[in-house]
């Protein structure tokens, strides 16, 4: 792991040293013909990073893409629960919180699971906006411009946790935003990939994976023509990988700085976006 990843607190050493992967698996997508060549030339290290981003879509640029912002949601996710006490991809919870405190006739819980269920949809609907907005307009960045907006999200989110708002006011307003950066990265890769990938929703990937595996086992046990989709199960188990790498980066590094490990996963979305 490259010596600038190391810091004086050891829980954002540890933060870091597992994100360290996520990024060294990327690497692994890459064919190896054109692997040591993209160590040794940094002009084509520049291409490839531009593939991930580009208006022409490759599977293997869906790929990276989705599993480096698998693993930023992971850590997004995981950072909303440490320091908020909400896991705010999760919107089966927030439905099922809604219904239940509507039974209960409990009114801050029900406006509040309403507001993170509706910021999550409007960051859906300002990503597909911004995508077609720039298809018609910026065709080159049409998907360099959604990461930097969530990268500038990101920057937000820092912004917000050095405001010195009241307690209250943060939280809440932080719960929002996070809403708003999941609905819209999902929204993103789902764009991006014209709805073969998500990144926050493991709930379906866990679910695709089950799907993959019972159809293997079926094959196996009565009719060799019924076979599993193994690329389809490969990238399934490589986002729910990253996700939870990057779930176990974010609860480390949010636990031990706060708001400003937001600023690593800015830094990455933006240099991904500019460069």
């Amino acid at each position: 792991m490259p010596m600038w990843w190391h810091c004086q607190n050891p829980r954002s050493n540890l933060a870091a040293l597992v994100l360290w992967p996520v990024l060294a698996q990327a690497l692994t997508l890459i064919p190896a013909q054109r692997h040591s060549r993209m160590l040794s030339t940094p002009q084509t290290w520049l291409a490839q990073i531009r593939a991930v981003k580009a208006a022409d879509r490759t599977a293997a640029a869906d790929t990276m893409l989705a599993t480096l912002l698998a693993a930023v949601a992971g850590a997004a996710n995981a950072g909303g629960f440490v320091m908020l006490g909400s896991y705010t991809s999760h919107m089966t919870g927030y439905l099922s919180q809604l219904a239940d405190n509507i039974v209960l006739q409990n009114i801050g819980l029900i406006i509040a699971a309403t507001v993170a269920i509706a910021l999550f949809i409007f960051g859906a609907a300002t990503a597909a906006f911004t995508i077609n907005w720039a298809r018609q307009h910026r065709p080159m960045q049409q998907y360099a411009l959604p990461i930097g907006v969530q990268g500038a999200l990101f920057l937000g989110l820092t912004g917000l946790g050095a405001a010195g708002l009241s307690q209250a006011v943060t939280t809440h307003t932080s719960l929002g935003l996070l809403s708003f950066i999941m609905g819209f990265q999902n929204a993103t890769i789902t764009k991006i990939s014209y709805a073969r990938i998500r990144t926050t929703h493991a709930t379906g990937m866990v679910t695709d994976v089950g799907i993959e595996l019972g159809r293997a086992a079926y094959g196996m046990a009565f009719d060799q023509t019924v076979t599993a989709d193994r690329s389809k199960l490969l990238l399934l188990l490589q986002l729910l990988f990253a996700f939870l790498l990057g779930g176990i980066g974010g609860a480390l590094g949010y636990g031990a700085v706060g708001y400003l490990f937001s600023l690593p996963l800015a830094a990455v979305l933006l240099t991904l976006a500019i460069i």
